[in-house]
């Protein structure tokens, strides 16, 4: 579906408070960033911040919504013969590669290693990224639920989701600790992810 004019600058805004908060975290740090700095260095009002966010540690994860919209796309493109496990693996792989080729932080590599650093440090963020990880977990089991009803039923799809996210939460905390570079980062993910299909190779 074309994007509207509306939604177009819409996200255009989002974008741009985003790419101002990042610019402010990576040099003064998260908890000394104010929303009112943010919305100065973006140009907006204070208002205009919080009708795009609700608070400071969502605008870290401005792009969770695309990730959903991915899945979306790759569920509606099911190749023949593949199975839940394969296309959930593939929704996985897709959405890394949307993310790093494409993704509103792919131009900034150092603003995506500022992103982990946020996520894995500050309690605030790890906090809302817990919510946003279950948030994300829960629309991605019942997408799979309702496309293919006749092969997976809700419980089923919320194990399988919650045994891929899992693993990927498990594979970035080590990468973390272990200093991982981004291309190492993506492998171990992978190898996570390639491990927990394989106890889903049923579906």
């Amino acid at each position: 579906m074309e994007e509207t004019r509306r939604a177009r600058k819409k996200r255009q805004t989002t974008e741009l408070i985003a790419e101002a908060a990042f610019r402010l975290f990576a040099e003064r740090g998260f908890e000394q960033t104010t929303v009112a700095q943010i919305a100065a260095a973006a140009d907006v009002a204070t208002k205009t911040f919080f009708n795009h966010f609700p608070s400071k540690e969502d605008v870290v994860f401005f792009a969770a919504g695309d990730y959903y919209e991915v899945t979306l796309e790759v569920l509606a493109g099911r190749r023949p013969d593949e199975t839940i496990s394969d296309l959930l693996l593939r929704t996985y792989e897709e959405v890394v590669a949307r993310f790093l080729d494409h993704g509103p932080l792919s131009h900034q590599p150092q603003w995506v290693a500022l992103y982990r650093t946020l996520v894995m440090t500050v309690p605030s963020v790890q906090a809302k990224a817990l919510m946003v990880l279950l948030d994300l977990q829960r629309k991605i089991a019942a997408a799979f639920a309702e496309t293919f009803p006749e092969e997976i039923d809700q419980v089923t799809a919320a194990a399988a989701i919650g045994a891929l996210m899992g693993a990927l939460q498990a594979a970035s905390l080590l990468s973390h600790e272990l200093g991982y570079t981004e291309a190492e980062r993506i492998k171990a993910g992978g190898q996570a992810a390639e491990l927990a299909m394989r106890g889903l190779r049923s579906l």
